[in-house]
């Protein structure tokens, strides 16, 4: 590297290229979308402060973001691709057609979405999801409850007061490969402790020392230390 041997360079650089996967177009249009779509659909896990577990994240994340390379001629309609058909999908999980039943009007349907994502829209926000079902008085309409609740999930709002709980979220999934109340930790303490950290430093992760704390944990480094 351009650090030479410089321990202190090379450490920053980890810190700054882990971070950099996070604020990239590919997360925050893939993984971070994710975890919105299940803020916004379910709220937080009960008795929890995040809305969804690792095991649910990989595999919905590496959906949305199956070919897309940003820069590659025509990422963006790969990636609108994988949007759309994972958004239709996740409204025909059983788990989202006990929560949002289809004899729910428009509005009382995006009513909700917006109370799980803890988000007062404006009125234009909250009338573009509902006008997606049209003049239906019902929310039958699978392609319309999957376009009304990308809009709920893409909302600049959300996407603005979910960040730092995301951000720490995904140094447990990223680095330890797991959930934050996993063993061996046996509650949020951890996750909560990191929270408050990042948002007592205004979100500056590298003022917070929050990402150098998990690269450095002994945890992450036995992840490869020889079996």
């Amino acid at each position: 590297t351009s650090c030479g041997s410089n321990a202190q360079c090379i450490e920053v650089k980890r810190i700054n290229v882990s971070a950099a996967f996070f604020l990239s177009i590919e997360f925050q249009q893939s993984g971070y979308l994710v975890y919105r779509f299940y803020k916004s659909s379910f709220g937080n896990l009960p008795n929890s402060p995040v809305p969804i577990k690792l095991s649910e994240f990989l595999p919905d994340a590496l959906q949305i973001g199956r070919g897309v390379i940003v820069g590659q001629a025509g990422w963006e309609t790969v990636l609108e691709n994988n949007k759309q058909t994972f958004a239709n999908q996740f409204v025909q999980r059983s788990r989202f057609a006990s929560a949002y039943p289809t004899s729910l009007s428009p509005a009382q349907f995006v009513d909700a979405l917006f109370a799980n994502a803890a988000v007062v829209p404006s009125t234009s926000d909250r009338d573009a999801a509902i006008n997606e079902f049209g003049v239906a008085s019902t929310t039958f309409d699978v392609a319309a409850r999957a376009r009304a609740l990308r809009r709920v999930a893409e909302n600049s709002i959300l996407a603005q007061q979910e960040f730092n709980r995301a951000f720490v979220l995904m140094q447990y999934f990223g680095y330890l490969r797991r959930n934050p109340n996993d063993a061996p930790d046996a509650n949020f303490d951890g996750y909560d402790f990191w929270l408050n950290k990042l948002n007592q430093f205004d979100g500056n992760f590298v003022s917070a020392e929050m990402v150098k704390a998990f690269i450095q944990s002994t945890e992450y480094r036995n992840r490869f230390a020889p079996k």
